[in-house]
């Protein structure tokens, strides 16, 4: 089998692999180090949001590395660039002001939409246009160069709710989205429009999965109750999800969400839910055997090794007992795509990352 019809024989459950497929991310520190390791110059597609770009860039030296996919999604419309202050911070197309934090780019108070109240001051904000000239240049050079050999991935992240506490804070969110105030779903529609403008364009290029993206839970459980969650967000994901069918039936629908969300996963499976991405491990409801048993017949697991701990600071015989024990679980009878259950960042030694890319082609057999 080549890498594309590994991932779609695994994702779509219908019959095995040869193997598990493997996918991963990799920050920019890593990017270069690798690079540097192994000859190939690495290119960076900036997206509206930083860890986007990590998405989304040097597809070359990950599928030389033995990455079975390829990711492509939206970048930065031609001829633009993120403004950089004398602070170094940068101010994205969102008019966020961003910084480089401890591990993660974090956005400097105030948040751009902090001031919302109403469908008014929605209706004012200067959204960036989805489809801006030269948007999706990468995208369009990377199908072409891999559409045939590799499962290639449409990202299309921070569909609604992540890109709506990033822009008006997370505490306000959530505080307006219990007093219902009255821009909340005026805002989830806007960055709806804006996210599927994107999905349906990279469906329509031909990409084989469009990867949608919002983290409803944390390390201890949900961020918004299960009923908050069916309120605001359940039925516009069956209309996202509806609309890019609509385009190609055989596109595979994929879903980013951090945090501990079992709750909602068979109501999300109900609007048309396909691969769960990234099965944060050691949270609760997330143990492999549940969600295997729970939601197996019905969904695809991709992710599922701890980037928190595990990677950066076990060894690597520790982190080939992880893997080994994932795939032998998530992995049975297919429905199964092993990655680290977020970008790998530069707390992981480039040792640790090539030992889990290992474990991946050692383990992951079917015989």
């Amino acid at each position: 089998m080549n890498s594309k019809e590994r991932v779609l024989t695994a994702l779509s459950r219908q019959g095995l692999p040869d193997r598990v497929p493997l996918q991963f991310d990799l920050c920019r520190a890593l990017l270069d180090s690798f690079g540097e390791k192994h000859g190939i110059p690495v290119h960076y597609t900036t997206a509206y949001f930083e860890d986007v770009t990590y998405r989304l860039s040097a597809n070359e030296l990950r599928v030389a590395m033995g990455s079975d996919c390829v990711v492509v999604g939206a970048g930065l419309p031609r001829g633009y660039e993120h403004p950089v202050d004398e602070n170094g911070y940068a101010t994205n197309e969102f008019n966020m002001k961003m910084r480089q934090g401890p591990i993660y780019m974090e956005v400097v108070p105030p948040a751009p939409m902090s001031h919302f109240e109403t469908p008014d001051d929605v209706k004012a904000f200067e959204f960036p246009d989805s489809l801006a000239e030269g948007r999706f240049d990468d995208a369009e050079m990377y199908i072409e160069k891999y559409k045939g050999e590799y499962f290639v991935v449409g990202d299309m992240e921070l569909t609604m709710f992540d890109m709506m506490h990033l822009s008006v804070g997370m505490e306000k969110l959530l505080m307006d989205m219990a007093l219902e105030k009255p821009y909340i779903e005026p805002l989830i529609q806007k960055l709806k429009e804006f996210s599927l403008a994107i999905g349906k364009k990279l469906v329509s290029m031909g990409v084989d999965g469009i990867w949608a993206g919002d983290d409803f839970g944390g390390q201890g459980g949900m961020l918004i109750s299960p009923q908050m969650w069916r309120k605001y967000f359940k039925e516009p994901y069956r209309e996202i999800y509806a609309e890019l069918k609509a385009i190609n039936p055989d596109v595979i629908i994929m879903q980013h969400c951090d945090g501990a969300v079992a709750p909602i996963l068979g109501e999300w499976i109900e609007v048309g839910l396909e691969v769960f991405n990234p099965v944060q491990p050691n949270v609760p409801g997330h143990e492999p055997e549940d969600l295997k048993s729970k939601f197996g017949g019905d969904l695809s697991f991709w992710g599922a090794i701890d980037q928190q701990y595990l990677l950066p600071n076990g060894t690597p015989e520790e982190i080939e007992v992880d893997v080994a024990q994932k795939i032998r679980i998530l992995g049975e009878g297919g429905g199964y795509m092993c990655s680290p259950a977020h970008i790998i960042q530069a707390d992981t030694s480039m040792e640790n990352v090539e030992a889990f890319i290992a474990a991946v082609k050692k383990h992951g057999v079917y015989e």
